[in-house]
This record gives C-alpha cells, structure tokens and sequence, in this order.
C-alpha cells in the first residue's frame, strides 16, 4: 500500500501524475485508489494543506526497487529535501509490501509512522475495510487513536485510476 501527499503546485495534478507514473512500468497492478482527503501537516514548518491518497496495488517487484522507482518519480516531480517534513510537490511512502518487515535504514517496512497518520488510516480503510498493518493490527481498530486529527475528505476531487 501506497500513501501519497501533495501541498505545493496544483496538488490534484500532483497526485494524479504521481500515480500515472507508479504504474508506468512493469511490476505494480492497480487494485484501488481512496477518495481524496485534505489534512493539515503533521510536524514540520507552518505550510499549506496536504492532498492525501493512497493506492492499494499489488507488486511483483522488490521492495527496493520500489523505493528506487518511487524516488525517482518524486525526483522527477521536484521533490526537494532540504527541510525535514517540509513543504512538498509530491511525496510518496510504501507503507506495506504484503506482510514483509524491514528494517533497512533507507526502507523500514511497514511505514515506522503510519499507525499515527489519519491521512494513512482513514483513506487506507475506504478502500479495504478489512486492512491490517502488519505488527500493528486492523486498521480499523487503529483509527480511534487517529480521530484528533484534521483531515477531511474532498468528494469535490478525484483522481483516474491509471490507464
């Protein structure tokens, strides 16, 4: 599963080129994608809201080589680095790979924070109702640790499923 955020540029845009480009190659079959929320940042700078989606995609490739298409993707879409939880054109988390752990430095699988993010739980349990963060438990059950925080679900936008 797949988090996905914007709050520079045209978010929506954002967000719907991202996605395009994380099906553009070989490896990632589409299975869904969430309604769209706007959520205040979580840490970090004072900054503008946050688009929020996730995609639930199944994946024939390496959690590595995930992390190296989805870097390059954000890369390419002028992600800049230079401020922790800063201001971002796109920003893309692999939040789980199947039921796999990692604690790589570069890819700690699943997501070290997701639990915390209703921007992750909420949309995540649109779309799978039946979801479970590995180590963690049912989504569900976690979203009551995560009902503080601002989020709220834009059904005035969308995004394509990739073609």
């Amino acid at each position: 599963m797949l988090s996905l955020g914007s709050n520079l540029g045209d978010r929506l845009d954002n967000l719907q080129e991202g996605i395009d480009a994380l099906f553009d190659a070989p490896g990632l079959d589409f299975i869904a994608i969430s309604p769209v929320y706007e959520t205040k940042p979580v840490g970090g700078p004072e900054q503008d809201d946050f688009l929020n989606v996730v995609i639930v995609a199944d994946s024939s490739v390496a959690p590595q080589s995930l992390l190296e298409r989805v870097l390059n993707i954000e890369e390419s879409m002028d992600r800049v680095r230079d401020l922790h939880w800063g201001p971002r054109t796109l920003d893309i988390d692999i939040v789980t790979v199947d039921d796999l752990t990692s604690d790589q430095p570069e890819l700690v699988l699943p997501h070290p924070r997701a639990h915390e993010r209703a921007f992750v739980l909420v949309p995540w349990s649109d779309v799978d109702p039946d979801a479970a963060l590995p180590g963690r438990g049912r989504v569900a059950d976690l979203l009551p640790a995560v009902a503080g925080q601002e989020l709220r679900r834009r059904d005035d936008l969308s995004l394509q499923p990739p073609a």
